[in-house]
């Protein structure tokens, strides 16, 4: 009886996104390359590659290049993709996860004020008032400012969402707030020291 050698294989690109990606499956080995997720993205026209090449990328091995990538970057996670995605794929979850790998391995850009103060702004303004982003609001102002003409196009994309629990009308405060005041108060404290 001969015995098998058997030998641990060293994990893929592929398999450092999927592992990395909190709350379980993502389903990325499910993509089938349909393009629905590009296609619905409010930022699509902003990014380098859309998700669906980005998925292909990381499938083939090319982790520089999908790290260097602008893609996760100008997700406003919207979840609009994930919605209409027929395979369920995590998307948006897998884009938080390449950005925190590309902080990682020093694959990222830093923002000036002048390349999206407004974006930044607003976003602050929302964690500052309800301790959380409003990713809704977020959006619409992105859109009103930058793409007002694809504000229309984007009634069918909320609608699907609110069906789906996605989407919140209003913002919601997190509790304690006052916690993440005294926080923030400090943080800024110590970035005027620097």
């Amino acid at each position: 009886m001969a015995i098998a050698a058997t030998s641990a294989r060293t994990p893929t690109f592929f398999d450092e996104v999927v592992a990395e990606t909190p709350g379980g499956a993502t389903h990325l080995e499910l993509c089938l390359q349909c393009g629905t997720c590009g296609g619905s993205c409010p930022s699509g026209s902003d990014m380098d590659h859309t998700p669906r090449a980005l998925f292909a990328m990381i499938d083939a091995g090319m982790k520089d290049r999908v790290l260097c990538s602008n893609t996760p970057w100008y997700c406003v996670s919207c979840y609009y993709c994930m919605v209409r995605c027929p395979q369920e794929i995590k998307i948006t979850d897998i884009m938080y996860t390449l950005k925190r790998m590309a902080i990682r391995e020093g694959c990222y850009r830093e923002s000036t004020a002048s390349d999206a103060p407004g974006f930044s702004e607003t976003f602050i303004d929302y964690v500052e008032n309800y301790g959380r982003s409003f990713e809704v609001g977020l959006a619409t102002r992105y859109h009103l400012r930058y793409h007002p003409l694809k504000m229309v196009g984007m009634a069918g994309m909320g609608l699907g969402m609110l069906r789906k629990g996605r989407m919140d009308i209003i913002p919601n405060r997190i509790k304690n707030l006052g916690q993440l005041d005294a926080i923030l108060k400090k943080a800024k404290e110590l970035g005027d020291k620097e």
